[in-house]
């Protein structure tokens, strides 16, 4: 009866601290300093086209770069994206992350066109991609900058 208590016990303050760390890299990635906590830069769009009328976006692809923080540092990914009637048609993600940040980002680029293509890009805002939480920070930011690139 006492060993099952410790089980119990230990059970619990795994979870605490497996709790804890998760809070811990949700509120460094949300600590504001002197530098900015995300960045973006874009490209020119490739092959941008007036879409139909009643849409707020071009037609074509575009890119755009987001950084994030995790609590290993600052990491960047490069986000692109094809629009056709505001519609997000293809996404591709790439990162630089290592150790940690690579799987990470690795998780979040193999779950990441599930949730995108085939949705109406102003109604795409991601938070957590197949368990990777900081990355989605990184996409929004980078797709926050293809929307305004891509407005018509």
């Amino acid at each position: 009866m006492e060993q099952q208590k410790l089980r119990i016990i230990g059970v619990i303050a795994i979870g605490l601290i497996a709790i804890g760390g998760t809070a811990t890299a949700v509120v460094l990635n949300k600590q504001t300093d002197t530098t900015p906590s995300s960045t973006t830069t874009t490209s020119s769009p490739n092959n941008a086209t007036p879409s139909t009328s009643g849409t707020a976006y071009k037609n074509g692809s575009f890119s755009a770069n987001g950084s994030y923080r995790t609590p290993g540092g600052t990491e960047t990914i490069s986000v692109s994206v094809t629009l056709k009637d505001d519609v997000i048609t293809s996404v591709s993600v790439t990162g630089n992350g290592r150790g940690d940040s690579a799987e990470y980002q690795s998780m979040f680029k193999s779950g990441v066109s599930s949730l995108t293509v085939g949705k109406d890009i102003d109604d795409v805002k991601l938070s957590r991609v197949s368990g990777s939480s900081l990355t989605s920070t990184g996409f929004n930011s980078a797709l926050d900058t293809i929307k305004t690139e891509a407005r018509v």
